[in-house]
């Protein structure tokens, strides 16, 4: 077996994974036996051009996918509540995007140092989260307006990646794998609240489980998962912003409260209530007592059930769905920006193509030229 074959296969393999196609269902829409396919697959043979374009169109990808080796992304911190088959396809999409990353802020001379790497993790948590927020400039009290810039500010590239998962939030790569860089789900389903969270929390993995980032780990240590939990909430609502807010809307009912609190900070009004619970400011009869007060301010009833007993065992639950999230925020709350920013630079300065530019990005060459003519001064 050479390489070539090997990646190949690797490539034909992971694609046809990624669309829950068996070996039969792709080597019957391609023309070919089964049994060729699982060659190819295996790297035992280099198929002909005409069986690759057939394999490409079936897949519904360029031939350029199938032929080019994908880089191996190591150092990566990939956990999910429940198994990710497509988990192969995206660390490779991820690689990529890494790649082109990283090769234009070479090429422009805009590499930014990861500006949080020497917060100090002794004292937990909650404290790396206020140092953190010290040194990405933020006062003690200030909410943060946009999550996406402010990591981008401090060298941590930020990818929007939707994938219809609900089980799978995100992934954070340390540096040594290209990074430090987050990946949000940005399915439609899950909360803005949500995206906002997760980026936060695996700026937490980053700079609490630096030793988490090994590629074969796809398991969730509990204690981490809660580690890095009460620092993204620390990190996005700081105790004595908090504090402040929640005493200033003491006229109002919880309903209003919980919502305005949740706004400001831009967290969902499951973590306002967490935080409510967590601080001894009320017990955990207050999820009963919002349902109870939104059903009747609303007509409707919020699936949060199993909050109380999430909150013993000491973990935000999983289901931050966009339906479920009150009041809530919208796309253009969480938008990254200096990828875009890079990309359109590298094109007015001619330092890449227009095809180029699409393959950073991840358009085809028409939506790239489409978003180039949108672009204002």
């Amino acid at each position: 077996m050479n390489s070539e074959n090997a990646s190949i296969g690797a490539n034909i393999s992971r694609l046809r994974a990624e669309r829950k196609l068996t070996q039969e269902q792709l080597a019957s829409r391609a023309g070919i036996t089964r049994v060729a396919l699982g060659k190819i697959e295996r790297g035992a043979v280099l198929p002909r051009a005409a069986t690759l374009t057939s394999l490409a169109k079936s897949l519904e990808v360029p031939v350029k996918d199938l032929v080019e080796p994908v880089t191996l992304l190591e150092g990566v911190r990939f956990r999910s509540g429940k198994r990710v088959h497509t988990r192969e396809q995206i660390l490779a999409e991820v690689a990529k995007w890494l790649d082109g990353y990283n090769w234009l802020e070479g090429t422009l001379d805009e590499s930014r140092p990861f500006g949080l790497s020497r917060i100090p993790k002794k004292d937990g948590p909650l404290e790396a989260a206020r140092l953190a927020r010290e040194a990405a400039g933020l006062n003690p009290s200030e909410p943060v307006r946009d999550v996406c810039g402010l990591l981008e500010k401090c060298g941590v590239k930020v990818l929007l990646y939707p994938t219809q998962r609900e089980s799978f939030f995100g992934l954070s790569v340390s540096a040594q794998g290209g990074g430090p860089a987050v990946l949000v789900n940005t399915w439609e389903r899950i909360s803005v609240e949500r995206w906002i969270f997760t980026t936060a929390h695996e700026l937490g993995h980053l700079l609490l489980h630096p030793e988490e980032f090994r590629r074969e780990e796809s398991n969730e240590p509990k204690a981490t998962e809660r580690e890095a939990d009460a620092f993204a909430s620390e990190f996005l609502m700081p105790e004595v912003a908090f504090d402040r807010e929640w005493a200033d809307t003491w006229g109002h009912p919880l309903v209003t409260r919980v919502l305005k609190v949740k706004r400001l900070f831009r967290v969902s009004y499951k973590t306002v209530l967490y935080r409510l619970v967590s601080s001894g400011r009320e017990t955990k009869s207050v999820w009963a007592a919002f349902q109870s007060q939104h059903r009747a301010l609303f007509g409707k009833t919020l699936k949060s059930a199993d909050e109380p007993q999430a909150l013993e065992r000491g973990e935000f639950a999983w289901n931050w769905r966009r339906a479920e999230e009150p009041d809530g925020l919208s796309r253009h709350d969480f938008v990254e920006d200096r990828l875009w920013w890079l990309v359109r630079r590298a094109l007015e300065e001619g330092v890449v193509s227009l095809g180029r530019a699409a393959e950073i990005v991840g358009l085809n060459i028409e939506q790239m030229r489409l978003r180039a003519k949108a672009w204002s001064r």
